[in-house]
């Protein structure tokens, strides 16, 4: 790789509505008062950087369910999954993973399957963090049926300073394990809903790379990951 790939990643189509924005605010800033202009280009390169899009190396064995976002995991524990998917009513292990307004913000499939529902909701804007966000936020959830049967869902939840959830999948459409199915602008946070009997392999304040990290083994006998923070 060289080094200039480190810096300079590519930019989702949606980041042009933006950029150029703020790349003419910029030069007006610097016209009034050179510190307000930096100020400006800061804020222009954090923009670009916010609809950054790299590439990711996604895992293809058979049964892997990957993180749908960059983040860091915030919750594990059991909840029920949006009535609006039709899921049922039973309880399963929701692993949330929050966004800040420093993270890719490209959601991704978690695994493979075709979508069976798509649901929008609308809500409030709590800190997407917060436990109570899954409820009571904006929202847009899905429904994945994988080859064996099973379904998982993965929510799209809007945050304190989200405003606008985009989901480029319909029910019906054919999916693959980390591909891009999503965007959610300026924090935010991920759900996804694991099948029953499958337990999580993240812990807890994780790092996770949308496409890349392993958040659980589906059609494989695995204990849920226990970890501690150093």
């Amino acid at each position: 790789m060289r080094m200039i790939d480190t810096f300079l990643k590519p930019m989702h189509p949606e980041g042009w509505k933006f950029v150029p924005v703020f790349a003419a605010v910029t030069l007006v800033l610097f016209w009034i008062w050179d510190p307000l202009g930096w100020l400006g280009l800061g804020l222009t390169v954090w923009c670009y950087y916010f609809f950054r899009d790299p590439r990711r190396a996604v895992p293809e064995n058979a049964g892997l369910l990957v993180s749908p976002a960059d983040g860091v995991v915030s919750l594990i524990e059991r909840a029920v999954p949006p009535a609006e998917l039709g899921l049922g009513p039973q309880a399963l292990v929701r692993v949330s993973v929050f966004m800040s307004v420093f993270n890719c913000h490209v959601n991704r499939a978690p695994i493979a399957g075709q979508v069976t529902a798509v649901a929008y909701r609308p809500g409030k804007f709590f800190n997407a963090s917060l436990d109570k966000a899954s409820e009571e936020n904006e929202r847009n959830a899905l429904a994945i049926e994988m080859a064996d049967g099973r379904k998982i869902a993965v929510v799209q939840i809007a945050g304190l300073v989200a405003r606008r959830i985009m989901c480029w999948k319909k029910p019906g459409d054919a999916v693959r394990t980390g591909e891009r199915f999503g965007l959610i602008r300026f924090g935010s946070r991920l759900d996804v809903y694991l099948p029953e009997g499958v337990a999580p392999q993240v812990a807890l304040g994780q790092t996770m790379v949308a496409g890349e990290t392993v958040i659980a083994l589906i059609g494989q006998d695995a204990p849920a990951r226990a970890a501690r923070i150093e």
